[in-house]
C-alpha cells in the first residue's frame, strides 16, 4: 500500500484511504503506518471475499452442467490473468482490477471439493476433505515465508510487486498445465445437469444471502436433506464469521500486548499453520465415517477456551498454548463440515451445493474482520475475544441438534 501512497496516479487510492481513516477514527484505532496498512489490507481482503461470495455458486452450478475440468481451467485462467495484470499495476486502479478479476475467478477450492465429492465414496470423503485442508495449511506455512523474501526485495526495487506477481503467475500457469494434463473429468456427461437455462432464471438465488442460507437454488430434495444443508450452512457461516474476525484482530493483539514485530507475527502464523498441518495429516484425515459431526462439535467447543485464554493471556507461553487449541479447531471444523455438506444432493447438484457453501464462507470472511475489528477497538481485546467465545455456543448448540448425516 505504501507504493500506491507514493505513486498515486488516480483518485481511487486516496478515496479509499480517506474511508479507512474515517473508519479508524470512528472505532478509535490509532493512526500509524502499521495499522493503516493492516486495515487497508483488510478492506481489500473484504472486497475479494465479497466477489467470491458472488462467484462461487455460479461457478459451482456451471461445473454441474459443463463438467468440473473445463470450468476448473477457465477459473484458473482468470486467476493467472489477474496476476499478470497485477505485474503491470503501477496504478491503484489497475491493482483493484486485478483483485476483482482474481476474486471472480477464484473457484478453485469449490471445484476441488466438488471433484473430491465426485470421485470418493461417502466413507472415504472425509479423507479427501482433510487433504484439501492440508493444502491450505501448507500454504499458511510457506506463503508468509515467500512473502517475507519478496518483502526484502521491496527495499531494492521500485516496482517491487512485479516479482511476486510474476512468481504467482508462473505458479498459476503450472497449475493450468498440470490440471490440463493430469486431471481426469470427474463428472461424466450422463450425471450432469441438463442446461443452465432454467438455472439462470433463478440467478437471484445465487446472490441473495437469504436464498443462499435456504439453499433455494437446490431443487427436488427431501425436506430433511434441505434442513440438513441449511443447518450446516448456518453453522459454517457463524463459525467462520467469528473465526475470521478474531483471526484478523490477532495481529493487533500480539503487537499491542507483546510488541510483536512483523517477523514475529510471521513466525506465529508459521506455528499455527504447522500445527494445523500436523493435526490434519495425523488426525482429521483418519476420522471414521459418521464421526465428522462429533469431531466438528469438539473443534468448535475447543475454540471457546482458546478465545477465553487469548483474552487474558499475559505471557507468550500461555498465548501459544491457546494458539495450539486455536489451531486444532481450525484444522478440524471446516473439513468435517465440508464432508457433511457434500453428502447431500444428487451428482449433478454437488457443484452448486458446494458453491453455495463456500459462498456463505466468503460472506463470513467479508463481514467478520470488519465487525470484530470494530468491537476490538471500541471495547478492547478482552471484550472482543470473550464475546467471540460466548457467541460460538450458538453454532455449537445448533450443530449438536442436527440429526445424523
Amino acid at each position: 500500500m505504501e507504493y500506491y501512497q507514493k505513486h498515486d496516479q488516480d483518485t481511487m487510492y486516496s478515496g479509499l484511504a480517506r474511508t479507512v481513516h474515517k473508519f479508524q477514527s470512528l472505532i478509535g484505532a490509532p493512526h500509524t503506518d502499521h495499522w493503516n496498512a493492516v486495515l487497508f489490507g483488510g478492506f481489500i481482503g473484504s472486497l475479494f471475499s465479497i466477489l467470491q461470495f458472488l462467484a462461487c455458486p455460479v461457478i459451482g452450478m456451471a461445473s454441474d452442467v459443463y463438467g468440473r475440468k473445463p470450468v476448473f481451467l477457465f477459473s484458473m485462467f482468470g486467476v493467472a490473468l489477474s496476476y499478470l495484470i497485477w505485474s503491470f499495476s503501477k496504478s491503484f486502479s489497475l491493482f483493484i482490477l486485478a483483485r476483482i478479476l482474481g476474486g471472480v475467478s477464484k473457484g478453485n477450492v469449490s471445484l476441488s471439493t466438488a471433484v473430491v465429492t465426485d470421485v470418493s465414496s461417502a466413507e472415504k470423503r472425509g479423507r479427501g476433505m482433510a487433504l484439501i485442508g492440508i493444502a491450505f495449511s501448507l500454504g499458511f506455512i510457506f506463503g508468509p515465508l515467500i512473502g517475507a523474501v519478496f518483502s526484502k526485495m521491496a527495499d531494492k526495487e521500485q516496482d517491487f510487486f512485479v516479482f511476486p506477481a510474476l512468481f504467482a503467475f508462473g505458479l498459476s500457469l503450472f497449475n493450468i498445465i498440470f490440471v490440463g494434463l493430469c486431471l481426469k473429468e470427474s463428472l461424466p456427461p450422463n450425471k450432469r445437469a441438463k442446461s443452465l437455462s432454467n438455472s439462470w432464471d433463478q440467478v437471484s438465488y445465487l446472490i441473495n444471502p437469504v436464498s443462499l442460507f435456504k439453499f433455494s437454488a437446490v431443487k427436488t430434495l427431501k425436506t430433511n436433506e434441505i434442513h440438513s444443508m441449511q443447518t450446516i450452512g448456518f453453522v459454517y457461516f457463524w463459525y467462520l464469521f467469528l473465526f475470521s474476525g478474531l483471526e484478523f484482530t490477532l495481529t493487533f493483539l500480539m503487537h499491542s500486548r507483546f510488541g510483536y514485530t512483523s517477523m514475529q507475527q510471521g513466525k506465529m502464523f508459521f506455528f499455527i499453520g504447522s500445527f494445523m498441518a500436523l493435526v490434519q495429516g495425523c488426525c482429521t484425515r483418519r476420522i471414521p465415517f459418521g464421526k465428522e459431526k462429533y469431531v466438528a462439535t469438539i473443534g468448535i467447543a475447543i475454540f471457546i477456551p482458546a478465545f477465553s485464554i487469548i483474552a487474558f493471556a499475559s505471557s507468550t507461553w500461555i498465548m501459544y498454548f491457546a494458539l495450539m487449541l486455536f489451531s486444532f479447531g481450525a484444522a478440524t471444523v471446516v473439513p468435517c463440515l465440508t464432508t457433511l455438506i457434500s453428502r447431500n444432493g444428487k451428482p449433478h447438484q454437488k457443484g452448486v451445493i458446494v458453491g453455495i457453501f463456500r459462498s456463505l464462507g466468503a460472506l463470513a470472511r467479508a463481514l467478520g474482520p470488519i465487525i470484530l475489528c470494530t468491537l476490538y477497538w471500541l471495547g478492547g481485546p478482552q471484550l472482543c475475544y470473550l464475546t467471540g467465545a460466548i457467541c460460538l455456543s450458538l453454532p455449537l448448540i445448533v450443530l449438536q441438534r442436527l440429526g445424523s448425516c
